[in-house]
């Protein structure tokens, strides 16, 4: 049975359906990264949101309640744009079996990394996802859902490996390579490449 990605749609007061409100919806998301990079996510309000994105506060409270949400939304659309990453990878090498799974590793882990870099303000939307109880079930959901597919690429090349075990190991190594995503949003004395490619050797370790 195939895992059920988590709807990473943002939980907003009004869902955007026309052009012209999904422009908005977009313009805020966009603007608050931007903002997050700038000041963090205790200094972020909606009242400077607003004033930076150029609309009223109602127009705001359309969409989000308050700034959690949307920090919520970030985060969702981050997590999303990152399992896209990993649906490619797995459609390109699962056919391949473990080894060609296990010798791409690297490319997820960069790929992934490209992903969260391309995204305005991530740092602290990564540090949100941590930090605050009504957003950490955001993180676990996208995290468990990678595991899940992973355990399904997986599991058909290794049948006599118990899929509970599996899934242990798997997910062991999901949070291996997220959290090396995330240091690398601030640690600049490791070039990226070597992380890359450190992280993959310990992955493929967990693994065999």
């Amino acid at each position: 049975m195939k895992a059920t990605q988590p709807d990473f749609t943002a939980p907003s007061r009004a869902r955007p359906r026309q052009e012209r409100s999904q422009q908005t919806y977009d313009l805020l998301l966009r603007v608050a990264g931007e903002l997050l990079a700038e000041v963090g996510m205790d200094a972020i309000s909606t009242n400077m949101i607003c004033a930076r994105a150029g609309v009223t506060p109602p127009a705001l409270y359309r969409y989000f309640d308050d700034k959690y949400a949307v920090l919520e939304a970030l985060g969702r659309r981050l997590m999303g744009r990152q399992n896209i990453v990993l649906e490619q990878w797995i459609s390109r090498h699962e056919a391949g079996g473990v080894d060609a799974l296990s010798a791409h590793i690297v490319d997820l882990l960069r790929d992934t990394a490209a992903v969260t870099a391309s995204e305005p303000g991530a740092v602290w939307i990564l540090r949100a996802l941590h930090a605050s109880p009504r957003l950490v079930h955001i993180r676990v959901e996208s995290h468990r859902y990678v595991t899940d597919r992973l355990v399904e690429a997986y599991a058909r090349h290794v049948p006599d490996i118990d899929r509970g075990e599996l899934w242990q190991r798997l997910r062991l190594s999901v949070e291996i390579g997220f959290a090396v995503d995330e240091m690398l949003q601030e640690e600049d004395r490791i070039p990226s490449e070597t992380a890359f490619l450190y992280a993959a050797n310990v992955l493929r370790g967990a693994l065999d």
